[in-house]
């Protein structure tokens, strides 16, 4: 059990100061960021340091680094002050036409592309005051944010990188390859041979960070000469065109590749796992109205990539 004669006398004002003092690592920028004097903070770090028993800041000639206290007080500080932001935005009766909440999804830039648009536009004809915050992950930030998921409101990732939380499918896609308009080897569209033969960029390419259908290629016998690799979905066109390497994308972003760069779309000559996106959450949402609504808008945007897509049902 906590001690509660200790939370009683804790100052949450002093824990905004700590995150930003541990972020910025400078009093001047942290008390620029909070929109405080410097005075005013200075004293902040002074309760801190006391509390702590430790100088948090240590200054090395004209900057400050953190101490090996502050290094792992940064680890938490942030989790901490989104749960406390969480539990005071929290209401009883919660109406979405009022509401000024910020909701943070983290993400792949596919979803970013693909869905998260259509969910802003039909937030904001609900809720027009409330903010869809989208962050970008990626593999190497996938345990810190796994951690942090009780703070933040949801992931949209694909099954097999999340699994044993509630979820709810929002997009099923299948695979094609693009290659540059003037490439010669696809003339007569692409075969196996093809695939073996040509130079590819690769979105994650590493034993823990790779897509189904990359795996996929390996087991089917193709081992692709990989030239270049760019943790980006929506930037691979700009990697092919002009070039004869290859690249696998979800169908629902090949219109997006054919604006971005000189590429065509190719129908795979195999027959590719398909990919199941689901919006995923911490069981500790599942009760909240706010966080009902938030299903609901994804839900709608779901619905909204059925019919724009021929009922193609995610799940």
């Amino acid at each position: 059990m906590p001690d509660e004669r200790l939370l009683s006398r804790l100052d949450l004002n002093l824990l905004v100061a700590l995150d930003a003092l541990l972020t910025e690592r400078n009093v001047t920028r942290a008390a620029a960021r909070l929109q405080l004097s410097q005075p005013s903070l200075s004293a902040s770090l002074g309760k801190l340091r006391r509390h702590f028993d430790d100088q948090l800041l240590a200054r090395r000639g004209n900057t400050y680094e953190l101490t090996p206290l502050a290094v792992r007080l940064a680890e938490h500080t942030t989790v901490a002050l989104d749960a406390t932001r969480r539990v005071f935005e929290s209401q009883s009766r919660w109406d979405p036409t009022e509401s000024e909440r910020e909701f943070i999804i983290h993400c792949s830039d596919y979803s970013l592309a693909t869905i998260a648009p259509r969910v802003t536009r039909i937030a904001h004809q609900q809720a027009p005051h409330v903010r869809m915050h989208f962050v970008p992950s990626s593999p190497e930030t996938m345990d810190e944010v796994l951690l942090r998921l009780p703070s933040i409101d949801a992931l949209v990732l694909p099954h097999g990188v999340v699994s044993e939380l509630p979820h709810l499918d929002v997009i099923r896609d299948d695979w094609v390859a693009i290659a540059a308009t003037g490439n010669e080897r696809v003339a007569g569209g692409l075969t196996m041979e093809v695939l073996s033969e040509s130079p590819w960029v690769f979105t994650y390419r590493t034993r823990f960070a790779f897509t189904s259908v990359g795996r996929q290629l390996e087991q089917l016998g193709v081992n692709p000469w990989i030239e270049a690799v760019a943790e980006s979905f929506v930037m691979l066109p700009l990697f092919v065109e002009h070039t004869e390497r290859l690249a696998i994308i979800q169908r629902h972003l090949s219109p997006l590749a054919q604006r971005m760069g000189d590429v065509q779309v190719l129908e795979l000559p195999f027959n590719a796992v398909p990919l199941l996106n689901a919006l995923w959450w911490h069981p500790v949402h599942e009760p909240d109205p706010e966080h009902r609504w938030l299903r609901e808008v994804f839900t709608a945007a779901r619905i909204g990539f059925e019919d724009h897509d021929g009922g193609a049902h995610p799940g």
